[in-house]
């Protein structure tokens, strides 16, 4: 063998490595969803379950209520990514197209809101929320902390993906008669469509999945999200590791299923302004 091929068989070895350890808490989850309470217990642990008790996904689905859960997450992250692309989009173009130091400053902003976690932001916009009865909406008070956290990801996304689309095309179409709104919605919006796309699916994974904006907003539990009702299976003597994991096994697999669907997508929208 030539050093070249025995370099690509350990970059493959270490790859799969990798890809082993990265995927084996997904295997372990739903591996023990299927496990009985004792199985799930079991020192060694057994890691491949000899009676699946696939019952236990029909008991979560029924004794929590996860049709109303699931719903309220889809409702949170639909509502939420609409938002977000309606004003991310514009503030997106208007910092590729138009170049000065406030923009700069703008975007400089814009990244360093993105480095707030959301147990940081969840008190102010709390109090700002109470002041202006917000609150009462409980739904609508976590779709707009959802898009104020995820906004500054969306706009650093679509942005690269406006600066690859030429201006030569904006500047003919202004020739042709077209304003600058009707050559941004004509022109612009429909050849960076595959990078609002992307950006939008991940926006919609992470909303889906959101926590503490649910958990903080939300009392109601006809209106909580899937990502609470997960919560409610904690408490000082947990033992029902099983429920869990199929409650997650069926919280989960939805995003993995458009993930992987979407995931030649998900890369070519990710990589489209990277050589801009």
């Amino acid at each position: 063998m030539t050093n070249q091929s025995i370099r690509n068989t350990i970059l493959i070895a270490c790859a799969l490595a990798l890809a082993v350890i990265y995927l084996f808490p997904l295997y372990w989850m739903y591996v023990t969803a299927i496990k009985t309470s004792s199985e799930a217990f079991a020192s060694p642990p057994i890691f491949i379950p000899t009676h699946a008790q696939w019952q236990n996904f029909v008991d979560v689905w029924q004794s929590r209520g996860m049709g109303s859960y699931l719903w309220n997450s889809l409702y949170i992250a639909t509502l939420s990514v609409i938002v977000i692309a309606a004003l991310g989009s514009g503030c997106a173009y208007v910092l590729a197209r138009y170049r000065s130091v406030w923009i700069d400053v703008g975007l400089f902003l814009i990244l360093m809101l993105q480095v707030l976690p959301s147990s940081l932001m969840v008190t102010p916009i709390f109090v700002g929320f109470s002041q202006l009865g917000i609150l009462d909406y409980p739904r609508l008070a976590t779709v707009l902390a959802i898009s104020a956290k995820s906004m500054p990801f969306f706009v650093v996304l679509v942005r690269a993906t406006f600066m690859s689309v030429p201006m030569e095309l904006e500047e003919a179409a202004l020739v042709d008669g077209n304003s600058r709104m009707g050559a941004f919605f004509h022109i612009v919006l429909p050849l960076a469509r595959n990078g609002i796309l992307v950006s939008a699916i991940l926006i919609y994974m992470q909303a889906f999945g959101e926590f503490v904006y649910s958990k903080t907003f939300i009392s109601d539990a006809m209106y909580q999200p899937a990502s609470v009702g997960l919560n409610t299976f904690m408490g000082p003597n947990t033992v029902e590791w099983d429920k869990i994991m199929a409650y997650s096994s069926i919280y989960v697999t939805p995003i993995l299923a458009v993930f992987v669907l979407l995931q030649r997508k998900i890369v070519s929208g990710l990589t489209s302004g990277a050589l801009k």
